[in-house]
């Protein structure tokens, strides 16, 4: 019986150190627990939703053209003595182009002005043979001077002279318009082709850009709207409006626009761009496009409602790169959370945070 009270003792210590255990862990848990649950309040910034206005913008890839380039060739086919320019060059109107060896023209008008010589001594005789002074004519009169130059030839010594002076004008080609040399191939001492160009000259300095939008996108650009054209090899952009509309709908649902580059420099015919039309739209519900997410496949937007985020199905209707605008489910003054709404639940609370 001594023994008693010894394992008495014993157990009742036992007892009290499991008791103070348990205790401990239960008080570690719940604080774990209240943490957790502090931690787990979203974050989110937020904006005031009211009527603005809204920039529309489409985006479309398209190809820049010179609104003037002219093909020139020469109109009679010759030996190319010289070329005077270079592709890439830039030339003013009037300015050569390219040479033709002219050594049988240069002997042809040299005959042909003798032969218009010996017939005005011809006709000289004419009208010495019917009593006219050839040394005034003004006094000839019109039937007899007409009569005469018939039959001394001169009239047809003169008009075959003038013909082949003309060919000899046109054995140096000039640039019709000012503008930047391309596609010169011709090499000097070779024939001209009378059915290839010579070379094009390009007037850069009009020029438009053609591009395709949808169908549906059509009743949002009107001519006169501004437009940005950016090259695909730069980052610098050009401005310009739009300037006509096809009036049909192609096959893939597309609509060809032109629209003019206010100062094409920098801009080659032929060049790839991306074209941006804006349009500026009054009173429309605008939401940052980080403010709408996906929910079962139908965009949702959330909005504050004190400290709980209150979920919306929207209909978005216009957008540009960075917004949309809301035709349906939010009404103007509510408080709409821009960010931090990826993984938000309805009525789920929330802290606001300043950016």
């Amino acid at each position: 019986m001594r023994y008693i009270p010894v394992i008495l003792s014993l157990s009742a210590l036992l007892s009290s150190c499991s008791s103070g255990d348990g205790s401990d862990k239960n008080e570690t848990a719940s604080n774990e627990a209240t943490v957790t649950e502090t931690d787990k309040i979203a974050e989110v910034t937020v904006m005031e939703l009211q009527p603005t206005v809204f920039n529309h913008e489409i985006v479309s890839n398209g190809r820049v053209s010179a609104r003037e380039k002219v093909d020139v060739n020469f109109q009679t086919p010759g030996l190319i003595s010289a070329i005077h320019v270079r592709n890439g060059q830039r030339i003013a109107k009037g300015q050569r182009i390219a040479s033709l060896d002219t050594y049988k023209l240069d002997n042809q008008i040299e005959k042909e002005q003798g032969a218009v010589a010996s017939a005005t001594l011809e006709m000289q005789d004419v009208l010495i043979g019917q009593g006219y002074d050839p040394a005034h004519p003004e006094k000839v009169p019109d039937d007899v001077m007409k009569l005469a130059r018939l039959r001394s030839g001169l009239q047809q010594a003169e008009l075959t002279l003038a013909a082949t002076e003309k060919e000899l004008d046109n054995t140096t080609l000039v640039a019709p318009v000012s503008g930047v040399v391309a596609n010169l191939s011709a090499k000097p001492h070779n024939m001209s082709s009378a059915s290839e160009p010579l070379c094009r000259i390009i007037n850069d300095s009009g020029m438009e850009v053609e591009f395709s939008v949808l169908e549906s996108e059509l009743p949002m650009v009107r001519p006169g709207d501004k437009v940005a054209v950016t090259p695909f090899s730069t980052t610098d952009s050009r401005t310009g409006h739009v300037t006509e509309i096809n009036p049909m709908v192609d096959d893939n649902g597309m609509v060809k626009v032109w629209a003019a580059v206010d100062g094409g420099g920098g801009l080659i015919d032929g060049m790839n761009v991306r074209v941006s039309v804006k349009r500026a739209v009054d009173k429309a519900l605008v939401v940052p496009k980080s403010a709408v997410v996906l929910r079962s496949g139908r965009q949702v937007v959330f909005t504050l409602d004190g400290d709980k985020a209150m979920w919306n199905y929207v209909t978005t209707g216009l957008e540009n790169l960075n917004e949309y605008t809301v035709t349906d489910g939010l009404t103007p003054g509510m408080t709409v959370i821009t960010s931090g709404n990826v993984n938000l639940a309805h009525e789920a609370p929330v802290k606001i945070i300043r950016k």
